[in-house]
């Protein structure tokens, strides 16, 4: 069998940019869409798919790779489908009309993304942390990390970190919108991802940096959010 690393397929896709490249919202939002998977079974999962499905799912095709499953960080719109500021998302829901896959969330998630994609129980596959999804021989570890959403999760697999809205290159995902929770925040960013090695690369759910990734040493010695000693001076800097 050859090295696990040579199977490893990993494509980072922007909005705007890669795919959607017609639609305003999505070259606004900046999102990123990941898709894993192993080449020996041209099977991927995409992290995030919004937008624009078939898009995605062409280029998957294009690449000789077929979706076998659904990651997804968190329930806002912009990541899984839905209405957001008045306009309506693709999201998860289109794409289940053209193939039948799990969408794999935590199990916090569940209401959220059902209230905000349609999407029932019956296609979502709830999750614990620590949880590990295989795709072909690529397996995929899911990290439970709060703060943004209650069922906020990032995917870790083989040094590389999709670390959703949980953590930019500069900056976390904001703590004051529904379901958000600064306390957790801290928690993930502090202690939930310590498991995460200095060496591992971050890809983020935005471009909202000059880099479309970085090194977590690299992100933990430049990113405001690790700056603060104690947990009270990162509430009170933070917390919103």
């Amino acid at each position: 069998m050859p090295d696990t690393a040579d199977n490893l397929y990993f494509k980072q896709l922007l909005s705007g940019r890669d795919f959607a490249t017609t639609d305003d919202l999505a070259t606004q939002m900046v999102n990123y869409v990941y898709a894993i998977g192993d080449r020996n079974t041209s099977q991927a999962v995409l992290v995030d798919p919004a937008y624009d499905v078939t898009g995605l799912l062409d280029t998957l095709a294009a690449d000789d790779m077929t979706c076998s499953g659904v990651l997804a960080t968190h329930y806002h719109p912009d990541h899984v489908g839905g209405d957001m500021m008045g306009l309506s998302i693709e999201g998860i829901a289109a794409l289940l009309e053209q193939i039948n896959v799990p969408i794999h969330i935590q199990t916090d998630e569940a209401d959220y993304v059902n209230k905000v994609t349609g999407v029932g129980n019956d296609q979502l596959a709830c999750h614990s942390s620590g949880d590990i999804i295989s795709v072909g021989s690529i397996d995929i570890e899911l990290i439970h990390t709060p703060g943004h959403t209650p069922g906020s999760q990032c995917f870790l697999v083989q040094g590389r970190l999709v670390a959703g809205d949980t953590l930019f290159l500069d900056g976390c995902g904001r703590t004051d919108l529904p379901g958000a929770n600064p306390e957790e925040m801290h928690e993930s960013l502090y202690n939930r991802l310590a498991k995460v090695p200095d060496n591992t690369v971050l890809y983020p759910g935005h471009r909202y940096s000059v880099e479309s990734s970085a090194t977590m040493e690299a992100t933990r010695a430049r990113n405001m959010v690790f700056k603060p000693s104690t947990r009270e001076e990162w509430l009170a800097t933070f917390a919103r």
